[in-house]
């Protein structure tokens, strides 16, 4: 099957053209929004040739090709119609997703992702001018300086790097964000590096009792400046008058903000950045090399989550710090072992579709991107994953005892080596990478894996995935009642005119006139689905019950006019909460019914599903009861 045939069967397999809203790509994945979830036939779509896996993750629907296919295949789908998005437009409506804390780490990675090549090229140059040194080629005086040149700047300026990406990223100017980043170190501030070694070079000294100096190397106080300066900017965009904007709105952000900068933020960050540095290297340090084992076993786990971008901020601080990462390599034990399970499924496997899907995943994980291997072969048979997080808790351990630290961040295993051949621990990462291999590959092949007993379905497999991505594992049905979302009159649900709803093709409900413009949770929930457009909510309740609020009828056509969702997916909620709020005048002048259905959508699983409630209800009456 070529790319186009493979495509065409891709695009029919998500619900034909029109259940699709936009597509993007990025260096493994086709990532789809769709409109509706249902219509997706998940099991073709991972059984298609190049596939090798896909899920559900930050609202997109990702599907898994590899390197270098992924980008052929999103210009096949392309030329077949889907409509494009891109990655920012993507991340901006995946960003609404998730709890607090997942996208908290999200918003970490926006903004230092984008940094990390220039980390990743300053560490190839550390390793190369280290290399000169244990060959004892010394270099010639000006050519030593132009390569401490290539070593140092990116440190030096790091903290103009990092205000720039996070204006960039919270929606400031990002030329004002590099400016206030460059004033956080200027020349002609005392250099903090000199301070700190005690020479004659001391902190200046305002009011008497504040101390400033340049934060050359500072990350954390960089963030949190970048993330007030450009809010600051936006608020100060919001009362400036567009004739002056131009003149008072960069004067104002800078003058505030560098002395905000200097003199507060930068002094007080400063010294919890050190705090979370002390930290950390404790960790590392921890004797044994307990602390690679422990991060080397949890790594690969984080990176289902979605929230290991947490780890590039610390690797950056310590390369600020030491130039020197000992994250590095302990990280490249953990994916190691994941791509030697991946190998040992290849190598065992009779399927000649999992060995193709296997070994280019597999490769991909030794070029430092393991979602192929994670996602396509590992999760989906459970114990390769879960014997490769021992082998990577091994490797780790092993990498801490070696004291191996990489000269930059951002590239591991093959890549990675130009990071170590310049500080004399090449033959140590080596002997590191081999042990986490051979550990990964032998426990899957002996222990992780049996072809006749392949009984994970593509169902199960999905489950598993949103398992480990999300946390949620299912419970076991339960009687519950619920409350009503809507304060109104109660409908009988066959007299809704609407033929899906009143068929009792979604599920058995109920239906109510609203009295009031408010949506409540009828129960302690998971937000499950929320509309953009504000007309509908998705909930799974506590006790198993999947329900659906729809506010209206033909409602979506109104794009969100009139409605506020006050919740996102995977949001949770109390009974009673409030989910969202509707205008039923703009409904009425848009000429719809705004009787409100709430169903029961996964009624099928229960013994019944029975109103409780005539007339009208206020906030807290029971509607409806389920049971099993």
């Amino acid at each position: 099957m070529n790319n186009q045939e493979i495509a065409k069967k891709v695009i029919d397999a998500l619900g034909g053209r029109e259940n699709v809203n936009s597509v993007a790509h990025c260096a493994t994945r086709l990532r789809v929004m769709v409109k509706d979830e249902g219509k997706i036939n998940k099991e073709v779509i991972e059984n298609l040739e190049k596939v090798q896996g896909a899920f559900f993750n930050s609202g997109q629907y990702q599907i898994i090709f590899g390197t270098g296919t992924v980008n052929k295949m999103y210009d096949e789908v392309v030329a077949l119609g889907l409509p494009t998005s891109s990655k920012d437009d993507m991340k901006a409506e995946a960003a609404k997703q998730g709890n607090w804390f997942q996208r908290a780490i999200r918003t970490f990675g926006d903004v230092f992702v984008p940094i990390i090549p220039v980390i990743v090229a300053t560490g190839l140059f550390m390793g190369v001018r280290g290399l000169f040194n244990a060959l004892e080629m010394p270099l010639p005086g000006d050519f030593a300086t132009y390569t401490q040149i290539l070593t140092d700047t990116a440190f030096i300026i790091l903290p103009g790097l990092v205000v720039w990406s996070t204006f960039r990223v919270f929606g400031g100017n990002p030329a004002v964000g590099i400016v206030l980043g460059m004033m956080l170190v200027s020349g002609s501030l005392p250099n903090a590096w000199a301070v700190a070694s005690g020479g004659e070079v001391t902190a200046m000294n305002f009011f008497g009792f504040i101390p400033v100096v340049g934060l050359q190397g500072s990350v954390l106080p960089a963030f949190i400046i970048g993330v007030v300066g450009a809010k600051f900017e936006k608020a100060v965009r919001k009362v400036v008058p567009d004739v002056i904007d131009l003149l008072v709105t960069p004067f104002v952000t800078l003058l505030v903000m560098s002395i905000l900068g200097l003199f507060v933020i930068g002094p007080v960050f400063h010294v919890v950045e050190n705090y979370i540095l002390i930290a950390t290297k404790a960790i590392l340090s921890m004797p044994f090399g307990l602390g690679g084992f422990l991060i080397g076993g949890v790594h690969q786990l984080i990176v289902v989550s979605g929230v290991h971008h947490i780890f590039n901020l610390l690797e950056v601080q310590l390369l600020a710090a030491d130039h020197a990462n000992p994250f590095n390599a302990i990280i490249t034990a953990a994916m190691t072992a994941q791509g030697a399970a991946t190998v040992a499924v290849g190598v065992k496997t009779k399927n000649p579709k999992l060995k193709t899907l296997a070994f280019p995943a597999a490769l991909s994980a030794f070029l430092g991107i393991t979602e192929p291997a994670i996602f396509g072969v590992n999760l989906r048979f459970r114990k390769p994953f879960f014997l490769s997080l021992i082998a990577g808790a091994i490797g780790g351990g092993l990498a801490s005892i070696l004291g191996l630290a990489g000269t930059g961040n951002g590239i591991t295993i093959i890549p990675g080596t130009m990071l170590y051949i310049g500080n004399g621990q090449l033959a140590q990462y080596l002997l590191m990478v081999a042990v986490s291999f051979v550990l990964g590959f032998a426990l899957t092949y002996m222990f992780g894996y049996e072809d006749e007993k392949e009984v994970a379905t593509e169902v199960e497999t999905e489950r598993l995935v949103q398992e480990e991505t999300t946390g949620n594992i299912p419970a076991a049905l339960q009687n519950e009642t619920l409350v009503t979302p809507i304060v109104g009159d109660v409908v009988a649900l066959a007299d809704v005119n609407d033929p899906v709803f009143s068929s009792g093709a979604m599920g058995q409900g109920i239906a109510v006139k609203p009295s009031q413009g408010v949506v409540y949770a009828p129960a302690d929930a998971e937000v499950s689905i929320a509309f953009p457009t504000g007309h509908a909510f998705g909930l799974k309740t506590t006790d198993g019950a999947e329900v659906l609020i729809h506010v209206g009828i033909d409602t979506v056509s109104m794009n969100g006019d009139g409605f506020e969702a006050k919740v996102a997916q995977g949001d949770k909620v109390k009974a009673g909460d409030v989910l969202g709020t509707f205008d039923s005048n703009k409904i009425a002048a848009a000429g719809l019914d705004d009787t409100t259905m709430v169903i029961v959508t996964n009624t099928a699983d229960y013994a019944s599903v029975a109103p409780v409630a005539t007339g009208s209800v206020a906030k807290g009456d029971a509607v409806i009861e389920v049971k099993i």
